[in-house]
């Protein structure tokens, strides 16, 4: 029986708030090559490093994908992301649910963040009280798509595979890799957009599919 909830952070518990600001990036930067593509070394570029600031951060996206470091868009991207993370707000089930959750189960959240964007958001929504632990990918030194993220939190916590649940809503980046290491993953889908098993629409759903 699962004694552990991996818990994913955007998307999953709190809104951004703006629309998605890596696709936003991916514009004002004018990386041409698909998405998925781009994403996950978009990500590794910007989030398995804790830079000391922002524009160091979005540089070395520049650098990853060898385009120029151009000034005008260095200062635009910072916009837009410090713009996320301070209009993002949790969604309205996430304090109740959390706190039932919490109640029985050890609660740890993952995700792949820059130094200080979701640590902000946990601190402006006193959201870290719910969480046992947090593990950030800039901290690690991984992301969540890397093969060894779920390995090393298994190793961290000393805990198996079986003793945990992984909730998130990327496929992608949530889902495959917990499963990769045997974990079994939920999908959170809060559009109910997406063909998927299993999965549920919110921490409401989530409640009832725990026994809580």
């Amino acid at each position: 029986m699962a004694k552990v909830i991996l818990l994913d952070f955007w998307g999953t518990i709190v809104e951004n708030g703006v629309w998605s600001p890596v696709k936003q990036i991916k514009n004002i930067l004018n990386i041409k090559i698909p998405f998925q593509d781009y994403i996950v070394r978009m990500e590794k570029a910007m989030m398995s490093t804790c830079f000391e600031n922002l524009r160091l951060s979005f540089e070395n996206v520049c650098k990853e994908f060898k385009i120029p470091i151009e000034n005008e868009k260095i200062e635009k991207s910072i916009g837009l992301w410090n713009k996320s993370w301070m209009l993002a707000e949790p969604y309205s089930d996430v304090n109740e649910s959390l706190q039932k959750i919490k109640d029985k189960y050890k609660l740890i959240l993952v995700s792949n963040s820059d130094k200080s964007s979701v640590r902000n958001v946990l601190d402006k929504y006193d959201l870290n009280k719910y969480f046992d632990k947090i593990y950030l990918s800039c901290e690690l030194g991984i992301i969540k798509s890397d093969p060894d993220f779920f390995k090393l939190i298994l190793e961290k916590e000393k805990i198996k595979p079986e003793d945990c649940i992984m909730i998130g809503d990327g496929i992608q980046s949530d889902i495959i890799p917990a499963k990769r290491n045997n974990i079994r993953s939920i999908l959170i889908d809060r559009k109910n957009a997406r063909e998927f098993h299993p999965k549920v629409k919110d921490l409401k759903e989530l409640e009832k599919v725990l026994n809580i």
